[in-house]
């Protein structure tokens, strides 16, 4: 049974909003819930608080909570007992069954897949999932079932990815009761800001490797970036980028991993790589090590994107390249958790020249739409970038709108040229036209003669579009004859004459099969003008 306390963990103010969400769920009638959370975000400190504050409502009977991997496990039993001292917590994992007198029981879901030992655990009331987007595996299925989440025990799982869809985690998971993205921990600080970099190795060949349960096939993959160089190009790419930051870099296979920390000692950097199958001791002593700047970059075969919590890492290299967005997000959060001196991570995501395959980039980190990652800015920069011409656009769309009805509603004859401008033309000499205050919704006047060109009026202010509108249709009633400038002259319903028909061919202007006088003399007149326009410099402010 642990019997000490590391520091103490206040809940952010997410977090809360997090477990009310959950309490609020199962008070409503649902009992698997799960909770989306980018890595960095603290789930483990959610668990143990939702945990101690669930116990008083469980009638004596207790918590677990499920994970899969060691440093998971250890974890959640170190900040349970940070949120209360006193509380009884137990570890159920290979050898060790620390469960009879526990008030919250922290267990390997490979240990609980044996049935002896899940039988010997009595009085369950709340079960709690770790990395709960593996979930839909068998063991996990068997071990839920057991426990009754399929009977009305309230479940929580907890994940920073729930995009897996080949294991049937809809059939677990009734509903996201709270979800967070990875950009609002980074506008508020909780996160760092990321930035890409693309390290394009050109002999590597990724539509050579097949997909297997949609990604990547590891095995192949491996290969490839032996073959093509890549591990060299990790170690030269990460001297000349990142040579001062202490990192952590995702191969596919224990090879690669190898491989490429021999690459970065060549280069001078301190590297050890680690994997599943080492000794424990010897992981244990490579992590130490990471931890204590003693080795400043780890290498890993997939291993730490799960349960690895070394927030002074501020470089990951995806040497991984995958079709997974959640593994993606896996790898790189990682690198994300502040750190002191830490202002924010840097992303090398190694790919080759060309690939048939759609693969996860620094822009699937967010849920949002932030169009392309761009070289050298960050994801925070990027997703800024895309909302303000996202606004930009919606504001041009409602101008659109607006100009459209205005000018519809008109009784004078307004006419568009190709690039938007608004004018009334008055005689074969002169035209009025309206031009966009530059950064603004306003307008300005302007006169253009075939003597003098295009000037302002004496008074040269940008006006609101309705304001300006009524200006110039004020002045079209003073320098034309109303003929000339009514949007419904009698004349404009005949046909088209021959003389109009000429122009048209001189002008390459092709007249549609039906169209009237009035149609004819506006596509003469949006074409002389478009010209006229497009030899002047607009706004001619």
């Amino acid at each position: 049974m642990s019997t000490t306390a590391p520091q103490t963990f206040t809940p952010r103010p997410y977090q809360v909003d997090a477990i009310e969400a959950l309490r609020q769920g199962w008070a409503g009638g649902s009992n698997r819930l799960a909770v989306v959370l980018p890595t960095g975000a603290g789930k483990t400190v959610i668990i143990s608080h939702l945990a101690h504050q669930m116990l008083d409502s469980l009638n004596g009977r207790r918590a677990l909570v499920i994970a899969h991997r060691e440093e998971l496990i250890e974890q959640a039993a170190s900040k349970l007992l940070a949120v209360d001292p006193m509380l009884r917590v137990g570890i159920v994992k290979a050898a060790r069954d620390d469960h009879h007198d526990a008030d919250v029981i922290v267990a390997s879901v490979q240990t609980l897949a044996v049935p002896r030992r899940r039988e010997a655990i009595r009085d369950i009331g709340l079960i709690i999932v770790d990395e709960c987007h593996h979930a839909a595996a068998r063991s996990y299925m068997d071990v839920l079932a057991h426990f009754g989440a399929w009977g009305g025990t309230p479940v929580a799982g907890f994940t920073a990815t729930m995009t897996r869809t080949d294991g049937g985690l809809a059939e677990v998971w009734e509903d996201v009761v709270f979800r967070l993205d990875i950009l609002d921990m980074i506008s508020d600080g909780y996160l760092c800001d990321v930035r890409g970099k693309a390290v394009t190795v050109d002999t590597l060949d990724l539509n050579k490797v097949r997909t297997r349960g949609g990604d990547l096939v590891e095995g192949q993959l491996g290969k490839a970036l032996e073959e093509s160089g890549a591990l060299d190009a990790i170690g030269k790419a990460y001297a000349d980028h990142a040579s001062d930051r202490p990192g952590v870099v995702f191969t596919p296979t224990v090879a690669t991993a190898q491989a490429a920390a021999a690459s970065l000692r060549a280069v001078g950097i301190t590297a050890a790589p680690v994997w599943g199958d080492m000794s424990k001791d010897d992981r244990r002593t490579a992590l130490a090590q990471y931890q204590a700047g003693d080795v400043q970059v780890l290498t890993n075969a997939m291993l730490l994107t799960e349960g690895f919590d070394a927030p002074h890492t501020s470089c990951v290299v995806v040497a991984r390249p995958t079709k997974s967005p959640g593994l993606y997000v896996q790898m790189v959060g990682r690198g994300l958790r502040p750190s002191p001196g830490k202002s924010d991570a840097l992303l090398l995501d190694v790919m080759g020249a060309a690939s048939r395959h759609k693969l996860a980039s620094m822009v699937d980190l967010t849920a949002r739409e932030v169009g392309e990652a761009e070289e050298g800015k960050t994801l925070k920069q990027v997703a800024e970038e895309h909302e303000a011409r996202e606004k930009r656009r919606a504001l041009a769309a409602q101008i659109q709108v607006e100009e459209i009805s205005l000018f519809g509603e008109s009784a004078i004859r307004w006419l568009r040229t190709e690039n938007g401008t608004w004018f009334i033309r008055l005689t074969s000499a002169m035209f009025l036209y309206l031009v966009r205050d530059p950064g603004t919704r306003l307008y300005r006047m302007r006169r253009w003669t075939q003597a003098d060109g295009a000037h302002p009026p004496k008074e040269d202010v940008a006006r609101p579009l309705p304001e300006a509108l009524a200006w110039l249709e004020q002045q079209a009633k003073v320098l034309a004859p109303g003929a000339f400038v009514a949007r419904e002259a009698r004349w404009r319903h005949g046909q088209p004459t021959d003389k109009q028909v000429r122009l048209c061919r001189r002008l390459g202007v092709a007249v549609p099969r039906g169209s009237t006088a009035g149609d004819v003399a506006d596509l003469i007149d949006q074409a002389r003008v478009g010209h006229v326009l497009g030899q002047l410099i607009l706004p001619a402010a």
